[in-house]
């Protein structure tokens, strides 16, 4: 155990600031988008990426059925390195509000993201309603004769 009087004669004897000590600041480091925005510019012009004009949009389609929508956005691309960099205000939307725009932008993944929310709606009623969809009769595929190919022509 340490002794009350020897830890008192050691707190006197250390000398935290006062006469003939330097005085230093304390910096305080704020780390900030500001100085990551940085970090990734740095990144980018060591792979010589330049500025690629005339973008009016960016949509990146997720799992859920969800879309990361950029509008206007600033791209940058190295094609060497096969990176590319989207900077911008993302908005989450659903893959209806962009339906009519966006169907020459999907892949097949999104292809089938869309038939799978076609769907959902036909199961509530969403297409049925007037100016909607046609009948689901109309819709069938035709199955296959046997024998018979689509390559002749009559």
């Amino acid at each position: 155990m340490v002794d009350a009087e020897k830890l008192a004669k050691l707190q006197k004897s250390v000398r935290i600031g006062g006469k003939g000590t330097p005085r230093r600041k304390v910096r305080r480091t704020h780390k900030s988008a500001e100085a990551e925005d940085k970090k990734i510019q740095d990144a980018l012009k060591k792979l010589d990426a330049q500025q690629i004009p005339s973008i009016d949009e960016a949509n990146f389609f997720r799992e859920d059925g969800t879309v990361l929508h950029f509008n206007r956005p600033a791209v940058q691309g190295a094609a060497p390195s096969n990176t590319y960099a989207i900077h911008g205000n993302p908005q989450e939307k659903d893959l209806g509000e962009l339906m009519p725009n966006i169907i020459s932008q999907m892949g097949p993944e999104s292809i089938e993201q869309l038939r799978q929310y076609a769907e959902q709606l036909a199961k509530s009623g969403a297409l049925n309603a007037p100016g909607g969809a046609k009948d689901a009769e109309d819709d069938e595929i035709p199955e296959l004769v046997e024998g018979e190919t689509f390559d002749k022509v009559d």
